[in-house]
């Protein structure tokens, strides 16, 4: 089994500090994350001025302003402020990601090296935007939140047509409500997104947290995204459904628990159980005091532990054959 790449989803949770930012890195690089992502936007050509936030955003976020071109003006880094956390994820061994928002975002990330774009659940509708991305020809993970199906083949289609092949592409499933109640997880769509001929399907969360993640891993899931930040407390949209460090910590050794549990597609008695056989199964032994030459029946024979005789699924080959010496109570059977 592939290993599971683990996305440590940093978004705007430095709250347009590159201070913090670059804090979340190496909280990121420590917890054991593959990859730490931020987002990259112009907020003037993101959303119009009259846009409103989310609800979830105003509820989380009261004091940024009733539109979203207020919140997001405040958590915008610059160009120079993703070269030096892309410097920083190669300094600490973690790999820079950041999902482009804009035509000038997608120009500047392209010369980061990035390993994939990922694109967020709000432009899979976006057609100029999957395009730009496409034309790059780099492997894609795309989030598949508010989406039907329909729409996530249309968007695979227009990739497609764009540059890439269907195994360049990652599918991510994916609730957009900041947190999703479990109820509306549907954990189970990862199944019917594998159906559409993509590399593979992940999960991208926003549940309150570790449980569904590791649940999504036991489905199948090859990414996890999830959101984290330093302090819980802190003014932003996002804090209150992101993980802790610690617990970020905490959810990627379970992954890696995870993994290791899954093992393979067989079963078979494991080198760990192996000298438990003995010790748990059971032998064919006498009941009681047994004469050479007896026949061994039903009440003279019963089934004990150890397991290091003959098996009692031997039961039906040895009654009514022959006691080939004297038997004391609890002695194996031997043939």
């Amino acid at each position: 089994m592939s290993k599971v790449i683990v996305i440590a989803e940093a978004g705007v949770n430095h709250c347009g500090s590159l201070d913090r930012a670059i804090e979340m890195v190496r909280a990121a690089a420590e917890s054991g994350a593959d990859y730490v992502k931020f987002q990259t936007f112009k907020a003037e050509k993101l959303v119009s001025k009259s846009a409103p936030k989310a609800e979830y955003q105003t509820e989380n976020d009261p004091s940024s302003g009733n539109t979203q071109l207020e919140m997001l003006k405040s958590l915008e880094l610059r160009p120079e402020d993703f070269k030096r956390l892309a410097e920083e994820c190669r300094k600490l061994r973690i790999g820079f990601l950041s999902t482009p928002f804009d035509s000038d975002s997608i120009r500047e990330l392209a010369e980061l090296a990035m390993d994939f774009w990922k694109i967020p659940s709000g432009e899979i509708t976006n057609l100029p935007y999957l395009r730009a991305i496409a034309a790059y020809r780099r492997p894609v993970v795309m989030s598949t939140g508010m989406c039907t199906l329909d729409e996530v083949e249309q968007a695979i289609v227009a990739l497609c047509d764009a540059g890439l092949q269907r195994e360049m592409i990652t599918l991510l499933h994916c609730n957009t409500q900041y947190p999703t109640p479990p109820s509306d997880v549907n954990l189970r769509a990862m199944e019917v997104l594998a159906s559409l001929g993509c590399h593979s399907v992940g999960y991208s969360d926003h549940t309150l947290g570790i449980a569904i993640p590791l649940a999504a891993v036991a489905l199948g899931a090859t990414v996890i995204e999830k959101h984290f930040t330093l302090d819980r407390t802190l003014p932003g949209p996002d804090h209150k459904a992101s993980l802790t460090p610690s617990e970020l910590t905490e959810m990627v050794n379970a992954i890696r628990t995870v993994e290791l549990a899954l093992g393979l597609p067989e079963k078979r008695r494991t080198d760990s159980e192996s000298g438990n056989v003995s010790v748990a199964r059971r032998s064919i032994v006498a009941a009681g005091r047994i004469r050479k030459g007896e026949t061994l029946t039903a009440e003279n024979l019963t089934v004990k532990r150890p397991g290091d005789g003959i098996s009692p699924m031997e039961w039906d080959r040895v009654v009514g054959s022959k006691a080939t010496r004297d038997y004391l109570p609890d002695e194996k059977i031997e043939l």
